[in-house]
């Protein structure tokens, strides 16, 4: 008799000794079913990837979200909906979605982007566009002979802007009068860009100017150095824009050497 209470004993301490165990590993148990603390760790480090910061207030909703979603699971599972082919076909395509993003996530770890990637690409750009800005404005038409017009037009006394927002095809400009704004001339077809290094302050082509897209009439309003951004300005763009690049480029290498038939 009293061998059987001591082990009647034992087992009710191990018993009792196991159940802090449990919830140490679980956040809940509901309907007999345990919910993992991982559970909850995931969802805070999603909201963590989202900029968003995880204050004590917020574990509190993330773990009610997180034993709240057990309860509809438990009663989706009862009414037989994760057996159907639409939700079979919506949890494969949300696996393929996490594996890419964790592929991709692993790439850009294993790839990162340097400070001397980033600086390079702003010397580059600053080679690009030193020396001189050009503020000019434009008209563009169709027809060489509507240019000729409307430069004989302005040699009359018309007004460039007026004239740039009644006739040019440029939507870009047109609306604005003709203005391009400040810009480096290598910014611009050759053809444009040969035409407007060529005037001096003030002054208007005195022929139409024919490129690719059409004819112009171009005016150059004011010329001043290339103002550049410094570097740690747009570094974050530059930084952005060469992870672009990166990933481009790794999705291309991965369709080139996939065999698809």
């Amino acid at each position: 008799m009293n061998k059987r209470i001591l082990s009647a004993l034992a087992t009710a301490a191990v018993l009792v000794a196991s159940v802090p165990a449990a919830w140490a590993q679980n956040v809940a148990i509901v309907n007999g079913k345990a919910v993992p603390k991982a559970r909850v760790e995931a969802l805070m480090e999603q909201v963590k990837r989202s900029g968003r910061p995880v204050t004590p207030e917020m574990e509190g909703q993330i773990k009610d979200e997180v034993i709240a979603r057990e309860i509809f699971m438990q009663e989706a599972q009862s009414r037989g909906l994760d057996a159907t082919d639409d939700f079979r076909s919506q949890v494969e395509l949300a696996r393929q979605s996490i594996l890419i993003r964790e592929l991709f996530g692993d790439y850009q770890k294993k790839n990162p982007v340097t400070d001397d990637q980033v600086k390079a690409e702003y010397d580059r750009f600053a080679a690009a566009n030193s020396g001189k800005e050009y503020k000019a404005r434009h008209i563009l038409v169709e027809k060489e002979d509507q240019a000729k017009a409307i430069i004989a037009q302005l040699k009359k006394g018309g007004k460039f802007d007026e004239i740039a927002k009644k006739s040019s095809k440029d939507p870009g400009s047109g609306a604005n009068g003709g203005n391009l704004d400040w810009a480096n001339p290598s910014s611009y077809v050759k053809e444009f860009s040969e035409a407007l290094v060529a005037l001096t302050k003030g002054k208007m082509t005195e022929a139409p100017v024919k490129t690719q897209f059409g004819y112009h009439i171009i005016r150059l309003d004011d010329v001043r150095d290339a103002k550049l951004p410094a570097f740690d300005e747009v570094k974050p763009q530059i930084s952005q824009q060469l992870l672009q690049q990166k990933m481009a480029k790794f999705q291309e290498e991965l369709r080139a050497k996939a065999k698809i038939e």
